[in-house]
């Protein structure tokens, strides 16, 4: 089960699953406030990890090798803190386990806010326009434009109320934390960050101290999005890892 980042929805996994996971039956899913989910059904990180074990219920599937990337690693980590009996590993791409700080907690939600509050307000170009210049993507700049342009539309098919709702309730300032809970973590847990990602790299390197059953990887020549920037990469090592365990 493979769970995308903000912005995104799940055929962002599509050159992943094709070309690396033929062999494994693969669920890929659209969060809420993304892809083909509607606006006006908000959800709490708790209660979108609940909607997940139903689901995983109906499709008759005990357990599953869970993959997120960034809002999606902080939701798949989530997901094994509730139902850690429906996992059977964990791959987490450029994620962190919450902010731990109370106060810095608090300061992140009401920026998530505030930035909720202008996407609705000035809509999805003018948004995507800002977050396609944040650091954290400058080295998506140097993707050939075909891919660049694929992601723009992505970014750009989602409505205001969507990602508004996204952010106030399953953004970094709406989740708990999770750090005092990492040493708990019982299934196999592959964590990665790209080279370019200091923020990410620190966040993981804390993540595999704390976390017993954990290795972690940082992939050269890439940033945050590890999956779009070094497709080929990324999958054999998230290929190789699942074949291991």
């Amino acid at each position: 089960m493979l769970l995308h980042g903000f912005t995104g929805t799940g055929a962002t996994w599509e050159k992943i699953v094709v070309e690396w996971m033929p062999d494994f039956q693969t669920l890929t899913i659209d969060l809420p406030g993304h892809g083909k989910t509607r606006p006006g059904q908000a959800k709490s990180m708790e209660n979108f990890c609940r909607d997940l074990a139903a689901l995983l219920d109906e499709l008759y599937l005990e357990k599953v090798h869970l993959i997120g990337y960034s809002m999606g690693g902080r939701t798949a980590l989530s997901f094994s803190m509730y139902y850690p009996e429906r996992i059977k590993s964990l791959t987490l791409e450029s994620a962190s386990p919450g902010i731990d700080d109370e106060k810095m907690r608090k300061k992140r939600h009401q920026q998530d806010v505030k930035l909720a509050e202008w996407i609705e307000s000035d809509g999805i170009k003018a948004f995507v326009d800002y977050w396609e210049k944040l650091p954290l993507f400058e080295s998506q700049r140097h993707l050939p434009e075909s891919i660049r342009e694929e992601i723009r539309h992505e970014r750009l098919s989602h409505s205001p109320g969507g990602l508004s709702e996204s952010l106030r309730f399953m953004g970094a300032g709406a989740q708990s934390p999770w750090q005092k809970e990492l040493p708990c973590i019982p299934s196999p847990v592959l964590l990665l960050s790209g080279e370019y990602d200091k923020k990410f790299i620190e966040i993981n390197q804390m993540m595999e101290r704390l976390i017993p059953s954990a290795e972690h990887t940082t992939v050269q020549h890439a940033g945050h999005a590890i999956h779009v920037e070094r497709p080929s990469i990324f999958g054999k090592i998230v290929t190789g890892f699942l074949k291991s365990v």
